[in-house]
């Protein structure tokens, strides 16, 4: 008889079970929110600038190099950074299109 009541008392009740659960399913709602939804966001816009590279659009690399693009090739482009300077660089290496702010 003893062993029942302390059984029963230390048992958790059926609803603080369900309410974990909820909270665990807000807590993994909130962080899609904030977190994962807005990353999958940039990168899609991300990946239609690499897409829409053309000709004569201004951009900055990963690295903080600014140029202009002469020719674009299915994985890299070719950027003039200077004078006659070029540079072959990895599409993925672009971030960044300056052309609205320079003007």
């Amino acid at each position: 008889m003893f062993y029942m009541n302390l059984l029963q008392n230390t048992t958790p009740a059926a609803g603080s079970s369900a309410s974990m659960w909820i909270m665990l399913l807000l807590v993994f709602v909130v962080m899609w929110l904030f977190m994962i939804r807005p990353q999958r966001k940039q990168q899609k816009e991300l990946q239609n600038f690499r897409a829409g590279l053309k000709k004569g659009d201004k951009v900055v690399t990963v690295g903080g190099i600014y140029g202009e693009i002469v020719e674009v090739n299915e994985k890299t482009a070719l950027i003039k950074v200077d004078g006659d300077v070029k540079l072959r660089v990895d599409k993925n290496g672009l971030v960044k299109d300056y052309s609205e702010s320079q003007q």
